[in-house]
C-alpha cells in the first residue's frame, strides 16, 4: 500500500477541520488575500456532520470575523440567552446559587443559545463565496513532509480497503494535498494533532493535556415547558464528591431543549459509567419535569479539552500549526471554547497570510505562538486556569476556590494560587478495579432514559463493517492481562457508543459493565477471564476519542476510519 501511486493538489493553505477554527481560518485567509489557494477537508459526510457542543456562543469570534453578520438573514443566531441558572443538585433536592455570587465572566448575556454544526454550515458558505474549495467526506490520514522534517501537506484515507487491509474491487487512493502551511483543526484528540505533537514535542514543558467527556441529547419539549434563551448550569448529582463534571440545559428555538453532562476523564473508578450517569441526571426531580411528555430527537457524545491555560502546547511546528481544540482552547467553568477556536483560526491565518506573502513556506509561524497568551484567547483561559486543577483535588470544596480564583483574577488579575499544575493525565488517574465496588445502574425506561445502542441509532452512525477497525489495540495481550485483568473491562463503560465488549465464549459479558453476569475486578471468575475476548464494534463509534484518551494503558489508538462514515448529526 505504500508504494500507491496518488494525484496531488497545491495550495497555499491546506486546513484539517471545517468546524469554527478550520472555517474561520480559510474565510480569514481570503479576507486578506483573495488570490491564496485554500482547502478545508473534513472527515463528516458534510460540514457540520461531525459537529457537537452545548452551545452557548460568545459571539467576540463572530464579531471579529465577520462583522455585519447580524445583517444575514440566514444567520443561524436566532436564541439569545434571557435567563441564566446556576443549581447544585442532591440526591433528592437542589440549591440554586443566586447569580451575584457568580464571576461576570459565567454570565451569558449577550451571548446566543445555537446549533453549533448550524453555525458551521452558514460559516462554510461564507468560506466558499469567497473562493475557499471544501471537501466533506476526505478524511486526512497523514501527515507529509520534506526532506528537513517539515510538514509539506496531508494524505487522504483511502477507500474502499477491505477488512485485511488489502484494496477492495472499489478501491479509491487517497489524495496527496501540498500546502506551504497546514493548519490543523481537528477538534479535541485530533489523530494528526496528536501525530504531530509527538513529533514536534510541542507539549514539552507544559502540563498534560486533560479532557472530559460530553454527552448530549437534543429533545422536543412540551411549548408550556419551553423558555427559549434559559442556560441552565448544574453539578452534583448524580457524580460523587470526588468525580468532576457537570450539566447543561440550553432552550433554543422551536420547543427544543438540548441536555447536556461532562464527565472529567482524570476520574478514579473505573466502574464509572458516563453514558449512564447522563441517564441518572435527566432523573432528577429538578431536571424531569422539563422532559416528561417530549420526544428525543438526537444523541451524541465528544470529548472535551480541558487543560486549559497550562496544557495549550507549542501552536506551531515546520510547516504548519494547531488552532481551536486541537490546541486546547477551551474555557472549562464557561464550557465554551467556539469563541477561542474561531479568534486562533484567524490569529493563525494571518502569520500564514504574511508569512506567503513574504515568500515563506515550511517554516514555523513563531509570531503566532508567541502572541496568543496576550490575545484574547490568553486573557480568557488565564483567569480560569486554577478552575480545573482546585476542582480535581478538591471536589465540590475546590469548585467553590474556584470561584473565588475567578473573582480575584477578574477584579486584580491575581490568584493567590498562581498557576497550579494538573498533575497526572487522565489514563494514569484510573485505579485498579480492586480499589472500587461496581456501580448498579438503574435499567432505561426507554421513555426518559435509554441505552447505547437506541442512542447510537439517533445519531445517524455508520460505518462499512467490511473496512480496516479504526479502533487500533496496540497489544492484544496487554488488553485482556490489564485493562480487564487488573481494571475491570473500563472500555465497556467508558464508551458511549456500546463499542467495546469482553464476553466469554457463550457471549456473556465478563468486565462488570452494564448488563454484566458477574460481578467484575477481583470477584471475576479467573476462568472466565482468561477465556474472554474483546470485541471491537466499531460501526457503532461517535467518533468521542474516549478511548483514545482513557484506557489506562493507552494501549487504543484512534485513527479515522473512511471519510464520510460516523455519525451525521443534525441541528447538534
Amino acid at each position: 500500500m505504500d508504494e500507491i501511486e496518488r494525484e496531488s493538489m497545491e495550495f497555499d493553505v491546506v486546513i484539517v477541520g471545517a468546524g469554527p477554527a478550520g472555517l474561520a481560518a480559510a474565510i480569514r485567509l481570503k479576507q486578506v488575500n483573495p488570490e491564496l489557494s485554500v482547502v478545508v477537508l473534513e472527515k463528516g459526510g458534510e460540514v457540520g456532520a461531525h459537529i457537537l457542543s452545548g452551545a452557548v456562543v460568545a459571539t467576540v469570534g463572530i464579531d471579529r470575523l465577520l462583522p455585519d453578520w447580524r445583517e444575514d438573514s440566514d444567520h443561524p443566531f436566532k436564541t439569545p440567552v434571557t435567563k441564566d441558572q446556576f443549581l447544585l443538585l442532591g440526591p433528592a433536592g437542589s440549591l440554586s446559587l443566586p447569580g451575584f455570587i457568580m464571576p461576570r465572566l459565567m454570565n451569558n448575556h449577550g451571548n446566543y443559545v445555537v446549533s453549533l454544526g448550524n453555525v458551521c454550515r452558514w460559516l462554510a458558505t461564507k468560506a466558499e463565496a469567497l473562493g475557499v474549495e471544501i471537501y466533506p467526506g476526505f478524511a486526512a490520514a497523514e501527515l507529509m513532509y520534506n526532506d528537513q522534517g517539515a510538514v509539506t501537506g496531508v494524505i487522504t484515507g483511502d477507500m474502499g480497503v477491505e477488512r485485511n487491509g488489502e484494496p477492495g474491487p472499489n478501491f479509491a487512493p487517497g489524495m496527496a494535498l501540498l500546502g506551504k502551511y497546514v493548519l490543523l483543526g481537528e477538534g479535541a484528540r485530533g489523530s494528526l494533532s496528536k501525530v504531530a505533537i509527538k513529533k514536534f514535542g510541542l507539549d514539552q514543558g507544559r502540563e498534560p493535556a486533560k479532557f472530559g467527556i460530553g454527552l448530549k441529547e437534543l429533545w422536543q419539549v412540551s411549548p408550556e415547558k419551553h423558555q427559549p434563551g434559559l442556560v441552565q448550569h448544574s453539578f452534583g448529582w448524580p457524580l460523587d464528591y470526588s468525580t468532576g463534571g457537570g450539566s447543561f440545559l440550553y432552550h433554543l428555538e422551536n420547543n427544543t431543549v438540548a441536555v447536556g453532562f461532562v464527565v472529567h476523564l482524570n476520574y478514579k473508578n473505573p466502574y464509572i459509567a458516563p453514558f449512564e450517569e447522563f441517564q441518572r441526571f435527566k432523573t432528577h426531580p429538578r431536571i424531569r419535569d422539563t422532559f416528561e411528555g417530549g420526544k428525543r430527537l438526537s444523541y451524541g457524545a465528544r470529548a472535551i479539552t480541558e487543560g486549559g491555560y497550562q496544557s495549550v502546547p507549542k501552536l506551531c511546528f515546520p510547516g504548519g500549526a494547531l488552532i481551536g481544540c486541537s490546541a486546547g482552547f477551551v474555557n472549562v467553568p464557561r464550557i465554551k471554547g467556539s469563541h477561542n477556536a474561531i479568534l486562533s483560526g484567524m490569529m493563525a491565518a494571518e502569520h500564514a497570510a504574511e508569512a506567503i506573502a513574504a515568500g515563506r513556506s515550511h517554516d514555523e509561524l513563531l509570531d503566532y505562538e508567541n502572541g496568543w497568551r496576550d490575545s484574547l484567547i490568553g486573557e480568557d483561559l488565564k483567569r480560569v486556569r486554577n478552575v480545573k486543577p482546585l476542582w480535581s483535588k478538591l471536589g465540590l470544596f475546590g469548585v467553590a476556590l474556584g470561584g473565588l480564583d475567578m473573582w480575584l483574577n477578574q477584579l486584580f488579575n491575581w490568584s493567590p494560587f498562581g498557576t497550579m499544575k494538573h498533575g497526572k493525565p487522565d489514563y494514569a488517574a484510573t485505579e485498579p478495579a480492586s480499589k472500587h465496588s461496581p456501580i448498579e445502574y438503574p435499567k432505561p425506561d426507554g421513555v426518559l432514559t435509554f441505552d447505547r445502542l437506541s442512542s447510537v441509532f439517533l445519531s445517524s452512525t455508520n460505518h462499512d463493517e467490511n473496512e480496516p477497525i479504526h479502533l487500533q489495540v496496540k497489544d492484544p495481550d496487554l488488553q485482556k492481562r490489564s485493562e480487564l485483568g487488573v481494571f475491570s473491562g473500563p472500555s465497556t463503560r467508558y464508551c458511549p457508543a456500546g463499542v467495546y465488549e469482553w464476553v466469554d465464549e457463550d457471549g456473556n459479558s465478563v468486565s462488570g459493565g452494564p448488563g454484566a453476569t458477574d460481578k467484575g475486578g477481583e470477584n471475576r471468575d479467573e476462568g472466565h477471564a482468561r477465556e474472554a475476548r474483546f470485541v471491537i464494534n466499531a460501526q457503532n463509534c461517535v467518533h468521542c476519542k474516549t478511548c483514545d484518551i482513557k484506557d489506562p494503558n493507552q494501549n487504543i489508538n484512534w485513527v479515522p476510519p473512511q471519510g464520510g462514515e460516523g455519525p451525521v448529526y443534525a441541528n447538534m
